[in-house]
């Protein structure tokens, strides 16, 4: 028996002993997994030699690119002098410190957020915005609040998977079986024109009828009872959705005439990916709140947090007197090592240009795609901002008519260019295929990529 064991593929041994993350068990005992095994650039390669141009940098994550020697070297220097130490009861470390001000700095330099005051360290996109909920609930309670608790997201939205988070997002494969979202977690309309536009609805009316969906809602439910609205400057997970005309300009004032805080879920559109170095920058907001993940270490290491407002950081000073330790926090937060690679990656970012990069390369991209795929006709709309793109995938572009969403014809075009050697992303809320590389991706490879994309629609579709 030990010696069948040790003669299983590590195809076998992961199918028998891993139980992945957003995976369908089925699918994936019957086929097995793909093990990758290095990577370098804007590819990546598995176990049996066969290299794919990764045109979503992971999980939206690998900015800076594939095997960057700045951030193994400093990740090898960080593991050698402080592997690990916690950052309870005021211990630190100077690279979690210099990481914190370096957030800060970028934060108030190049996105005019003068208004953020601390970084507080988590692990995942997940941590973070779970974090900014129990945050929400506790400056409330500080300032006397306690009705003041209920949080609004959008349809479509995603914010993680933890109780918290999972119940923020709002795509009900999500919620399925999972008794999300828990309550107190509101949901408004889905912010995109293109798909949930009513026939002849200008994006200014669209826009219109938002905000005063988010007035009704606020009316029914009592603005004292609100605490926080939580968004993603463009929607990621749900299907790249850019906001329609004016949406921030008239959801915002709304949510400051009720005292409800208002949280930029960062997690993808930050650290370069929309052509700026937050989406908070490129949008003209300014959140109370801003979560991140991610970028931040372009996926080397777990590492995650938000940055809290300073009238958010000033009532919880004045309050811990009183209240004493803030008793939140996870045995990683801040995790030196993690420190010194996001400091390393920062600096690739910034000496490299890419945020200014992406904007660049990220027009490129759209306009190859334009130009490939404009009048195609299963493409309904090519959208993007940045190095952050889709093409949304109708059954009738003349009509607008929509497959049959059990069809997955996304997952089959996704499917199809996997085969050709570029990974592509089909979404889980409607038929979209997602773009996102690392942001060093150069215009060759864009052409490469949409070509490889052209010929899987045709695999599919024939045309």
């Amino acid at each position: 028996m030990d010696d069948l064991r040790h003669n299983r593929s590590i195809e076998d041994i992961d199918r028998e002993s891993v139980f992945h993350p957003a995976t369908s068990i089925a699918d994936h005992m019957a086929r097995g997994p793909t093990i990758m095994s290095r990577a370098s650039g804007v590819r990546i390669t598995d176990n049996h030699g066969r290299t794919w141009l990764d045109a979503m940098a992971g999980l939206w994550c690998v900015n800076a690119g594939y095997g960057r020697r700045e951030l193994a070297e400093a990740g090898a220097k960080a593991l050698t002098e402080l592997g690990f130490f916690h950052s309870f009861a005021s211990m630190g470390s100077e690279p979690t410190a210099r990481l914190a001000d370096k957030l800060l700095q970028l934060m108030r330099d190049e996105a005019g957020l003068k208004n953020m005051a601390r970084v507080f360290f988590a692990n995942s996109g997940s941590e973070a915005n779970d974090t900014a909920v129990k945050l929400v609930r506790y400056f409330n309670n500080l300032k006397g609040r306690p009705a003041k608790k209920k949080v609004i997201a959008r349809q479509g939205g995603y914010h993680g998977v933890t109780v918290a988070a999972g119940s923020l997002t709002g795509i009900p494969l999500y919620h399925k079986a999972f008794d999300l979202p828990i309550e107190g977690v509101l949901h408004v309309s889905c912010p995109h024109h293109y798909g949930f536009a009513e026939p002849g609805e200008s994006e200014a009316a669209f826009t219109a009828r938002l905000a005063q969906e988010l007035k009704d809602l606020i009316a029914r439910e009592g603005g004292e009872t609100i605490a926080a609205f939580f968004a993603e400057p463009v929607i990621g997970t749900g299907g790249v959705l850019m906001p329609p005309a004016g949406y921030y300009e008239a959801i915002v004032p709304i949510l400051r005439e009720h005292d409800i805080l208002f949280v930029a879920d960062e997690v993808i559109c930050g650290f370069g990916r929309l052509g700026g170095w937050f989406g908070s920058g490129v949008y003209g907001l300014q959140p109370d709140l801003l979560t991140f993940a991610k970028g931040v270490t372009s996926g080397y290491f777990p590492v995650s947090g938000l940055a809290v407002s300073q009238g958010i950081w000033d009532v919880l000073a004045a309050a811990s007197p009183e209240m004493g330790v803030f008793a939140h926090g996870f045995t990683y937060s801040g995790h030196p090592v993690g420190g010194a690679i996001g400091l390393a990656n920062l600096t690739v970012l910034e000496d490299e240009g890419l945020p200014a990069r992406a904007a660049e390369t990220g027009a490129y991209f759209k306009a190859a795609l334009d130009d490939r795929l404009g009048d195609h006709p299963h493409v309904g709309q090519i959208r993007g901002q940045g190095l952050i793109l889709a093409c949304e995938l109708v059954a009738d572009r003349a009509t607008g008519r929509r497959f049959d969403p059990a069809e997955g014809m996304h997952r089959k075009v996704s499917n199809a260019a996997f085969e050709r050697g570029v990974i592509t992303r089909p979404m889980p809320f409607m038929p979209v295929n997602a773009f996102s590389p690392p942001l060093i991706i150069s215009r060759a490879e864009v052409d490469e990529a949409v070509d490889t994309y052209a010929a899987a629609l045709a695999d599919v579709f024939g045309v």
